[in-house]
């Protein structure tokens, strides 16, 4: 039997365990060259919340009563006359929170894990890697030198955006709430100095931490933490605009989303804020792949992956997301052994 989380309500605010139902339906049977994948391992990430809103955004809503969206990595365990893929095969693509899914293997790519375990395919070698990667590099433009702000800089997008920042010979700065994270960012993964937003004022931490101010900031929160790094620009600075995390479950009838007042910064230091979405880089994920295995390898990228198990506690791992009680990239094991 295949168990999948069905999405049910669409939150105000925080979503809970009345957003989603778990129902348990046969195992589909793949058609004509289809494939069959069991999933192993569904990945959580931040904007799943974005994506159980009902409007315009860079990618449709998940509808009422479909599964909820998210990415996946397992092996096919059937297949229907399949041109590209056979029995064995691991692969990663959009399968949902479920255990089995049918596709005809669109946007699904293969992967080998033997030369990385599964959840670093939807981790540092998936979609936050790839954010990191093509967010720093791409729309970041760091160069050697440059001072780099870094928010949620203990998880899966902020770590790799640190470490590839030191990398390419930049001073980073990571903001994380807590001395564990704050610790982690700094000892383990070689970032040269923390911010912790939960116990110290960050517009003094700024000035001290980036006294000649910043040359990149890369966001992952929004809020009150964006203006503050605002107010911290050199001249051509360049702001990548990844994620809103602390904006994402305000109540839109009760609570507007926060934005910038100290926007003006832009204009007196020259400086631009971009947008990303990572799927406008799809075409190039395999060199990024290759770039970022190659720094693994060389042990100047680290991974780590904060893994629970089952289904049936998906939101309560969800929650995690939120709360800040994960370190890394969050994944839901859901095979059943």
């Amino acid at each position: 039997m295949n168990k999948q989380l069905i999405l049910k309500n669409r939150p105000m605010g925080m979503a809970d365990a009345d957003t989603w139902a778990l129902e348990t339906n046969e195992v589909p049977e793949p058609k004509e060259g289809e494939i069959l994948i069991q999933h192993h391992y569904i990945s959580l990430d931040p904007a799943m919340r974005g994506w159980m809103n009902d409007r315009k955004s860079y990618i449709p809503p998940v509808q009422i009563g479909e599964v909820m969206r998210a990415g996946s990595i397992g092996k096919v365990i059937k297949a229907n006359n399949h041109p590209q893929y056979k029995e064995g095969d691991c692969l990663t693509g959009w399968g949902g929170v479920q255990q089995y899914v049918v596709t005809n293997g669109d946007n699904w790519y293969q992967v080998d894990p033997n030369l990385a375990p599964m959840t670093t395919y939807i981790g540092t070698l998936g979609m936050p890697g790839m954010t990191g990667y093509f967010g720093i590099l791409r729309v970041g433009k760091i160069k050697e030198g440059d001072i780099v702000l870094v928010s949620g800089a203990a998880g899966a997008v902020g770590s790799v955006v640190g470490q590839i920042a030191k990398i390419k010979g930049c001073r980073v700065i990571g903001i994380a709430g807590g001395k564990k994270k704050c610790d982690y960012i700094v000892e383990e993964l070689g970032f040269d100095a923390a911010i912790d937003y939960k116990s110290e004022d960050i517009n003094d931490a700024l000035k001290r931490e980036c006294p000649k101010g910043l040359d990149v900031y890369f966001d992952n929160v929004g809020g009150e933490i964006l203006d503050a790094a605002l107010a911290r620009l050199r001249l051509n600075a360049r702001i990548v605009i990844c994620g809103a995390i602390s904006q994402y479950n305000n109540n839109k009838e009760k609570e507007a989303v926060k934005g910038p007042s100290n926007y003006l910064s832009l204009l007196v230091n020259r400086a631009s804020m971009q947008g990303m979405v990572i799927l406008d880089y799809a075409k190039d994920y395999g060199k990024a792949a290759q770039e970022m295995g190659m720094w693994m390898v060389q042990g100047k990228l680290k991974s780590k992956e904060d893994v629970y198990e089952g289904i049936e506690n998906f939101n309560e791992t969800y929650q995690r997301l939120f709360t800040g009680d994960k370190l890394g990239k969050l994944v839901l094991k859901v095979i059943e052994e």
